[in-house]
C-alpha cells in the first residue's frame, strides 16, 4: 500500500461525509438561514460576538485539533494502520464529526448554551450538575496533559544541557502570536476587513513573526515554561473572545493548514511506500486492541472535548446557522485528515515494519520537515516551523479549555439565577470569572506535576467517555424537540461501553501499581485514582438518568427554534 492511496481514499470518504452525510444532516434536522443567532441576540463583546465563517471555522479547527491527531494514530499503529484507517474513517464521519455538529447545532438553537446548560433544561438540575462536574474534572486532565506537552516542546535546553534551538525558536514564535493576536484584535476592533484583506494582513504577519521567533529564540528550562503556559491560559480565560482567542486561532490556522498541505503534496510528490503490516494482531505487547485502539485515537475519530468547544465558545459566534455545517462537521473532517497523514508519515518512516523511535512528535515533525525541505527550505528553518506548528497544536487546544473550564467551574455554582445581586455572597465569590479561573488552573497545574504521560492514559478514556455522555444527551434533545436522532443511537452506547472499560482497565492499574509496585505518590498516583473513581461514578449516573430520559414516551416536546 502507497501513502498516496491511502491519502487519496481518506480524501475522498471525508470529502463523501461532508457533501452528502453532512448535508442530509442538516436537511433532517433543520437549517434556518434567515434565523437571528445568539452571536446576534445576546452580543456582549465578550462571549457572545458575531464572527464570519472563516473566523469560527479557525477557533473550532484551531481549538479542537489539540496534540491527538499527530498522537493517537502514531501510537495506535502498533496494531497495524489498517485499524488506524478503519477508525479514522468510520469515527471521523459517524462518530466524531456527527457529535462535534450536533453540539453545535443544539447550542445554537438555545441561545448558545453549553453541554451542561443543555443537560439541564432537556434532562434535568441533577443530569447538568452532574456532567459540569465531570466536565471540570475533564479540562483539568487536559490541562495537565497538553501544559506539559507545550512545556516540553519549548525547553531551550537538551537532556545533556546543550541549547534545544528549535524549541526555543517555536516558543519565541509562539509568544509572538500572543501578543501580535492582541495587537490585531484590537486593529480589527477599531478597523473591521473584510476576508481578502484581512488575510492578507494575517499572512504578513506570519510571516514576520517566523523570522523573529527564529532570529531571536528564547531558551528557557521547562518549568519556566510550565509558569508560562499557565499565565497565558488565564489571559485566555478571562479577556474578551475577539482581543485575543479568536485572532490568535485565526493566525495560528494557517501554520495549521499550512503544515496538513505540507504533509498531503509531500505525500503526493514523494507516494512513499506504507512499511508497517495492515494488521499485526488482537493484542500487541500486552495491550488488546479492544478498547485501545479507540481510546489512543480520540482526535481524527472522536472526541468529546471537541463538544465543549462546539457549544462552550464556537456557538456564541456563529453569525448564520448555514455555518453550522462548515465549522462544526468540516473542522472535524479537515481534522481526520491531518491524523491520516500521520499514519503515512509513520508508515513511511517505518523499517522492516517496525516504527522509528522517538515520541510522536519527533516522528511526525521530522518527517513533515523533510517535505519541506524538498521546497528548498533549510532543514533548520523547516524544524523550527514544524515544531511550532506541532507545539501550536496543543498550545490552542489550552486557550480554549481554561476558559471553558473556568465556564463549568462558574455554572456549577450558578444555581437558578445568573443575577450577582440576587446570588449568596458564597456563590458571588465562586462564579466571579477571576476566582474561577484560578480555581481550575490550579487545579490543573497540580495535575500537571504528575507529568504527561502519567496523565494521558486517563485523559484518553476521560475524554471519549466525555463523547458518550454528550451523545446521549443530544439524543435526548433531539427526542425531545421531536427530531430524528436514531443516527446517534449506535456512536453513544458504543463509546459508552468502550469507555467504561477502558477507564476500569486504568483505575485497575493505578491501585495494582500502589499495592504491588510501591513508589506512591499523592500527585502522581493519588490525584489520578480519585479522579478516575470520580469520572467513572459520576458517568454512571449521568447515562442512567439521561436514558430514562430517552425511554421516557411520556417526555412531551419541548418547542425550539
Amino acid at each position: 500500500m502507497t501513502g498516496l492511496t491511502l491519502l487519496g481514499i481518506a480524501l475522498l470518504v471525508c470529502a463523501s461525509g461532508y457533501f452528502i452525510y453532512g448535508r442530509w444532516l442538516t436537511k433532517v434536522w433543520g437549517i434556518d438561514p434567515d434565523a437571528k443567532t445568539p452571536a446576534y441576540r445576546l452580543e456582549d463583546g465578550n462571549d457572545y460576538v458575531p464572527s464570519s465563517k472563516f473566523t469560527v471555522f479557525a477557533h473550532q479547527f484551531s481549538s479542537i485539533t489539540g496534540a491527538g491527531p499527530v498522537t493517537g494514530p502514531i501510537i495506535a499503529a502498533m496494531f497495524g494502520w489498517l485499524p488506524v484507517m478503519l477508525w479514522l474513517m468510520i469515527g471521523g464521519i459517524f462518530f466524531g464529526a456527527v457529535q462535534d455538529f450536533t453540539a453545535l447545532y443544539a447550542s445554537v438553537k438555545n441561545e448558545g448554551k453549553s453541554m451542561g446548560m443543555l443537560i439541564e433544561k432537556y434532562i434535568g438540575k441533577t443530569g447538568k450538575q452532574m456532567f459540569l462536574l465531570f466536565s471540570w474534572l475533564f479540562t483539568l486532565l487536559v490541562t495537565a496533559a497538553f501544559a506539559d506537552i507545550v512545556a516540553s516542546t519549548f525547553n531551550g535546553f537538551s537532556p545533556n544541557g546543550s541549547l534545544a534551538t528549535p524549541n526555543a525558536a517555536a516558543a519565541s514564535i509562539s509568544m509572538l502570536y500572543i501578543v501580535v493576536a492582541i495587537f490585531f484584535g484590537l486593529f480589527l476592533e477599531k478597523f473591521p476587513l473584510s476576508e481578502k484583506p484581512k488575510l492578507a494582513v494575517g499572512i504578513l504577519l506570519i510571516i514576520g513573526m517566523l523570522a523573529a521567533g527564529i532570529a531571536y529564540p528564547l531558551y528557557f528550562d521547562k518549568t519556566t515554561w510550565i509558569y508560562v503556559v499557565f499565565a497565558y491560559m488565564f489571559m485566555a480565560a478571562v479577556m474578551p473572545m475577539w482581543l485575543l482567542m479568536e485572532p490568535r486561532d485565526y493566525l495560528s490556522s494557517f501554520l495549521l493548514l499550512g503544515m496538513i498541505a505540507s504533509g498531503v503534496i509531500g505525500v503526493v510528490f514523494t507516494n512513499p511506500t506504507i512499511e508497517l503490516p495492515a494488521f499485526v494482531g488482537f493484542e500487541v505487547n500486552g495491550k488488546p486492541m479492544f478498547p485501545i485502539l479507540f481510546i489512543t485515537i480520540a482526535c481524527g475519530a472522536v472526541s468529546g472535548f471537541h463538544s465543549l468547544v462546539s457549544s462552550g465558545t464556537s456557538s456564541k459566534t456563529i453569525s448564520n446557522e448555514k455555518d453550522m455545517l462548515f465549522v462544526g462537521y468540516g473542522s472535524m473532517m479537515v481534522e481526520t485528515i491531518l491524523a491520516v497523514v500521520a499514519l503515512i508519515v509513520v508508515g513511511a518512516a517505518a523499517t522492516g515494519g517496525v516504527m522509528p523511535k522517538g515520541t510522536p512528535f519527533q516522528i511526525f515533525s521530522a518527517s513533515v520537515g523533510n517535505f519541506l525541505s524538498m521546497f528548498g527550505m533549510s532543514s533548520f528553518v523547516a524544524t523550527c516551523v514544524v515544531t511550532m506548528c506541532v507545539s501550536a497544536l496543543a498550545l490552542t487546544t489550552l486557550d480554549s479549555v481554561g476558559r471553558i473550564g473556568r465556564m463549568c467551574f462558574q455554572e456549577l455554582f450558578t444555581g437558578d439565577t445568573t443575577d450577582p445581586a440576587k446570588m449568596s455572597p458564597m456563590q458571588r465569590v465562586l462564579t466571579n470569572k477571576y476566582v474561577a479561573t484560578v480555581i481550575t488552573l490550579f487545579s490543573g497545574y497540580l495535575l500537571c506535576l504528575g507529568g504527561y504521560m502519567n496523565v494521558w492514559p486517563l485523559f484518553g478514556a476521560a475524554n471519549q467517555l466525555c463523547a458518550a455522555l454528550v451523545l446521549i444527551a443530544l439524543a435526548v434533545f433531539m427526542k425531545v424537540t421531536g427530531r430524528q436522532g436514531k443516527m446517534l443511537y449506535i456512536p453513544m452506547c458504543f463509546m459508552l461501553v468502550v469507555t467504561l472499560i477502558s477507564l476500569g482497565m486504568s483505575i485497575y492499574g493505578i491501585v495494582h501499581k500502589i499495592i504491588y509496585t510501591g513508589g506512591f505518590s499523592f500527585l502522581t498516583d493519588g490525584l489520578q485514582l480519585i479522579v478516575a473513581i470520580a469520572l467513572i461514578t459520576l458517568a454512571m449516573l449521568i447515562a442512567s438518568t439521561s436514558f430514562r430520559k430517552l425511554v421516557d414516551s411520556s417526555a412531551n416536546n419541548v418547542s425550539v427554534r
